[in-house]
């Protein structure tokens, strides 16, 4: 056995390791910062028989009950082949992973103890640096013990976090985790989970939420004590049906309570947004393809009073005009925000919109400017996006691709943006552990990006922040974020600013000169928005005043206003392809979709029966069809389809809400948002096997299908691919991943190609009623009894 103090801490950079004394800050061989990575052991069995001091697996040092420390921070952790499925909530919850913690891998003991697997998990509540330095390896407080003397605008945050998780959790059997006090931490404003709790004892309810929240409410700061004890007694009797108006009414009590405080505290004591960017072409590189606005070397400062904006944009490495892509959507959303009435007083939702609107006009711009050009493959342009808009007491953030936001408070550094890669996803289809994914070759590649496709199929992510302490965000192409070197540096570059001990500007410079010293493979530039929060803000309004809690807003049919929504409705661009010129894309399509990014809700009911009358789905772009007309339904109706039964394609298109021709597409998930990626397309005269029937969270039929035949004759290129451009980037055959976290390989164009025999997937109802028919028991193939793991074959 070993004390703590006897066990070192090895540097985190992989070229170095050199073992160093846990109270160093630095390397002693290097200089680089020694990265303190604390982690929760998942469960009670295996990690009693260990005592703090003792070390796991040659690496995991026991700090105390159930917290170890990586003391080996640069190597890749341990993981099974298999995940357990009781841990798979933990990755398909990753876009929250700044309030869920994430699976990090596992400790095999193989000394003969009880359990030789101990799975750790990292994110968790553990304070690990900062203002927190003198509690290193403790649990951050709950949030019962802290929450008398919190300020008013704290507890109605607070609140919102949670309501704003409930229904993604719900969605994966793991809302009760919400309900227990023990499991509820906090970092100063976030709400941090230090665990996931299975629902074993039936759903979670509102109902239950309400009477937890009501222990707090007596207890709640006297400018929203009133408010809070309606809000509950109108949950607990079923008043607040669900987390959408929930979500929405904390909202509106965040607003009130926002302008109370403000109001209060008069002109000088309002929240304060300083703004930096600085971008720069690195060592490595002949010309600079990332662009930023303000423009680089700009330093400005505002109030409540305007807005405040910041773009980052990263030009697609390895295609024609990356600079010029990144120009043209900086331009294109600043013209946008400008021209938006925005005031405090703007609703949320459509903000959300607007926002996703913005992003996707930018989209267009690049896309049709490529098409112009007929440029293809990799010749096309594109470009990333991170955006932030500060309107107080609230920001909000618009990520596409891999480009990242970090927020840095007193106590933290946490990555709230995921990126657009297949690392990522992998994870969020609870395939693989996100520390074994990105050693993969092509987990760098982009699933989504600015200019290489329809706005169609673009999903922006939009995600909303209380400002009620003072934080950053750092804004910065991977040129910077790469090799973890913002996870590595935050404490002596960003947090002095913090601390009043380096200005904005100063700090801007030193990360730039970071990026490109301990980087250096790419272009770098960062965005920093330094958001002051008021003391009166912070501590509470006058105690004379009462706020009141105002009628309870109807379920509605829409996407939730507390949605930071993958989706958008949106006017499809003209397409050109490179041979005839196809015609102008017709409509609007509405689509409902799930978060990139924190804040989630889903519909609250789900339908029992498949092929019921559907709300609009989420639709792909409309193309012509050359397929003949398809036969009227058959009595043999598609909704009423049983397992094992068979299924023939007769169109490669499907109609859609609008009775427009859409791709018929073989998807991964029912679940937004990767029910919005493509397996493959499902040519015309197809057989499939019906395998399962589900509903998802946003009332939606769905298919689990598996492909029995496609036809080998007759299938014309256009059937096997939507209209030009609608291309995303793929992964580069020459490009590759250095271990350890190195640099991310920038991706190419691909096309969908067709679904295989074998291949399992997921097909909405409402499209394979309208283009399929049942097959007679006589008639139908063989198609194999293994199922498939969706998007790989047998």
């Amino acid at each position: 056995m070993q004390t703590p103090d006897a066990a070192t801490l090895n540097c985190p950079n992989s070229r170095c390791q050199a073992p160093n004394p846990q109270s160093h800050k630095f390397c002693q061989k290097c200089r680089t910062p020694l990265l303190k990575r604390y982690l929760w052991a998942v469960g009670d069995e295996g990690i009693q028989a260990y005592r703090p001091g003792d070390i796991l697996a040659g690496r995991y040092l026991v700090e105390r009950d159930k917290i170890l420390l990586d003391t080996k921070p640069g190597l890749v952790p341990e993981t099974p082949e298999e995940i357990p499925p009781d841990l798979a909530p933990y990755l398909k919850l990753s876009p929250y992973q700044l309030h869920v913690p994430q699976v990090y891998g596992i400790a095999t003991t193989g000394d003969g103890r009880r359990n030789k697997e101990i799975w750790l998990l990292e994110q968790v509540p553990v304070y690990s640096g900062g203002s927190g330095v003198n509690a290193l390896g403790q649990l951050m407080p709950e949030i019962a013990n802290v929450w008398k003397n919190a300020p008013p605008l704290r507890q109605l945050h607070w609140l919102w976090q949670i309501a704003c998780l409930w229904q993604p959790m719900s969605v994966y059997s793991v809302a009760s985790s919400l309900l227990n006090g023990k499991l509820l931490r906090v970092e100063g404003s976030l709400v941090r989970l230090l665990e996931l709790q299975e629902d074993t004892g039936g759903t979670a309810t509102l109902q239950q939420l309400g009477t937890l929240w009501s222990q707090w409410a007596t207890e709640a700061h006297p400018l929203v004590a009133n408010f809070l004890e309606q809000l509950c007694a109108s949950l607990t009797q079923g008043g607040v049906q669900t987390s959408e108006q929930l979500v929405a009414m904390l909202e509106r009590g965040i607003a009130d309570c926002g302008q109370i405080s403000s109001g209060e505290a008069g002109t000088r004591n309002r929240h304060n947004f300083q703004i930096v960017t600085l971008s720069d072409k690195g060592p490595s590189r002949r010309r600079n393809e990332d662009a930023c606005y303000p423009p680089s070397g700009t330093a400005l400062t505002t109030n409540s009073d305007q807005p405040a904006l910041a773009i980052v944009c990263d030009g697609i490495g390895g295609h024609e005009g990356g600079d010029v892509a990144s120009s043209m959507a900086i331009e294109t959303i600043r013209q946008r925000v400008e021209s938006m009435p925005l005031s405090p007083t703007l609703d949320l939702a459509t903000l959300t919109t607007q926002l996703e609107n913005a992003a996707c006009a930018a989209n267009d711009q690049i896309s049709q400017r490529n098409d112009t050009e007929k440029r293809h493959e990799r010749q096309r342009m594109g470009t990333t996006l991170v955006m932030g808009l500060a309107i107080a007491p609230w920001i909000t953030i618009t990520h596409v691709g891999d480009s990242r936001v970090y927020r840095i408070s007193r106590t933290g550094c946490h990555q709230v943006t995921q990126d657009d890669d297949l690392a990522s996803r992998e994870v969020r289809l609870g395939y693989a552990l996100y520390r074994n994914a990105v050693q993969q070759p092509t987990s760098g590649s982009l699933v989504q990006a600015l200019g290489m496709g329809s706005s169609a199929t673009l999903h922006p992510t939009v995600q909303r922040f209380v400002l009620d302490e003072d934080c950053i965000f750092l804004l910065c192409s991977d040129g910077l974020s790469d090799n973890d070197r913002v996870e590595q540096y935050w404490e002596t570059e960003i947090l002095p600013i913090l601390e009043g001990q380096i200005s904005l500007a100063a700090a801007g410079q030193r990360l730039l000169q970071l990026g490109n010293t301990q980087n250096g493979h790419d272009n770098v530039t960062v965005g920093l928005v330094y958001c002051q929060v008021p003391p009166q803000a912070a501590t509470g309004g006058s105690e004379s005043t009462v706020m009141q809690m105002g009628a309870v807003p109807p379920p509605s049919a829409d996407i939730p206003s507390a949605t930071p929504s993958a989706m958008k409705t949106q006017q499809l661009p003209q397409v050109r392809a490179s041979g005839p010129s196809w015609p102008m894309l017709l409509g609007t399509f509405l689509v409902l979709g799930m978060l990139g990014g924190t804040l989630v809700h889903f519909w609250p009911s789900i339908v029992a029966t498949i092929g019921a009358q559907q709300n609009p789905a989420p639709s792909e772009p409309a193309i012509l069809s050359s397929d003949p007309e398809i036969p009227k339904a058959t009595p043999s109706s598609v909704s009423s389809v049983t397992t094992g039964a068979q299924i023939k394609i007769l169109s490669s298109t499907a109609k859609n809400s609008k009775g427009e021709n859409v791709s018929f597409l073989l998807r991964p998930e029912f679940e937004p948002p990767k029910s919005q990626e493509v397996l493959g397309i499902v040519p015309r005269n197809s057989v499939l096997q019906v395998i399962d029937t589900q509903q998802s969270a946003l009332q939606e039929g769905w298919l689990k299908l598996r492909v029995c035949s496609t036809p080998t004759l007759g299938v014309t290129k256009e059937a096997l691919q939507p209209p030009a451009p609608k291309k995303l980037p793929s992964p580069s055959k020459t490009q590759g991943l250095q271990p350890s976290g190195g640099s991310k390989p920038k991706p190419n164009s691909v096309q969908y190609i067709q679904a295989k025999q074998g291949q399992v997937g997921w097909i909405r109802a409402s499209e394979v009623e309208s283009v399929s028919q049942i097959l007679d028991p006589g008639a139908a193939e063989q198609c194999g009894g293994t199922e498939a793991t969706p998007g790989t074959n047998p």
